[in-house]
């Protein structure tokens, strides 16, 4: 019979989470901010610094609202901006079911937190949103941020699916971080795993941030110069100068594809959290 496996403690989880944050900042993501160079006027020390505040208070909420909102409020206390509201918003729900589930089914008990998420899950989240105040959020008719939710953080999260991926996330039951999970963990783990995730993601669908400051012509243009862009990359010889090069072309656009790479962080955390604490998993 195999041994039982181990499941999450709060500094795991938290510790996964930073090394998540940190993966995600040493690759070469082209259009994103990355220790080869920082762009569109943030640095990687802003993301490490959110990333080492936000961790505390993700794995020490009670309830999926309680550890965005927590998260948010240290994160935007330390570096005084909004570094990381995507990456929380797909990171809390990841981090309840981890360490309120079962080893080894964290796909089946995330879709278990999602159903159970509350109207006061909906206001924590709501309030970090507005503090957060992210680039291009804009009024909506229905269930606005700025007012007082009367339904479900899943349900908030349905109402914008259709123009945000990841409140999109929420409704699929995180389709489309698992599945990238799948891919970094297939890859071994590191850097190219990283890349390969994250332009995997940005060839597959029009970027949200990219979208909501430009439109979703630009945002479309981008998909397809990224699928493009991936096709054939392992095989040449000057993949890193082919990727510097691309991420030169989309900063001189003034082009971030910041949803895809909080997917890509939320992808390899939840990868890390599959794996279990155990796993060298890098």
């Amino acid at each position: 019979m195999p041994p039982e496996r181990r499941g999450w403690e709060l500094a795991g989880v938290a510790a996964a989470f930073r090394d998540a944050c940190r993966a995600e900042l040493q690759a070469l993501k082209p259009g994103n901010v990355h220790v080869f160079r920082d762009g569109h006027g943030m640095t990687v020390a802003t993301f490490e610094r959110a990333a080492e505040v936000a961790a505390v208070r993700l794995v020490s909420g009670a309830t999926v609202g309680e550890r965005i909102e927590g998260a948010i409020r240290a994160s935007l206390a330390a570096v005084g901006c909004n570094a990381n509201l995507g990456i929380m918003l797909l990171s809390a729900p990841l981090a309840h079911a981890a360490l309120t589930g079962t080893p080894g089914r964290l796909g089946s008990d995330l879709k278990l937190t999602l159903e159970r998420l509350t109207v006061a899950d909906a206001e924590a989240a709501y309030r970090a949103i507005a503090a957060a105040n992210p680039g291009g959020l804009g009024r909506t008719d229905e269930h606005d941020v700025a007012e007082v939710p009367k339904i479900t953080l899943k349900q908030a999260m349905a109402a914008a699916a259709d123009r945000d991926r990841i409140a999109l996330q929420y409704v699929t039951g995180f389709e489309d971080v698992l599945a990238a999970a799948e891919t970094y963990r297939a890859h071994g783990g590191g850097r190219q795993a990283v890349e390969d995730v994250y332009l995997g993601l940005l060839g597959l669908f029009p970027d949200s941030h990219v979208a909501r400051k430009f439109g979703i012509e630009t945002a479309e243009t981008l998909r397809r110069e990224a699928a493009a862009f991936s096709d054939g990359l392992d095989d040449r010889p000057d993949r890193e100068r082919a990727l510097d090069a691309f991420d030169l072309h989309l900063k001189a656009r003034g082009l971030n594809p910041g949803t895809t790479a909080d997917l890509t962080v939320a992808a390899v955390f939840a990868a890390k959290l599959a794996a279990g604490p155990e796993s060298p998993l890098a």
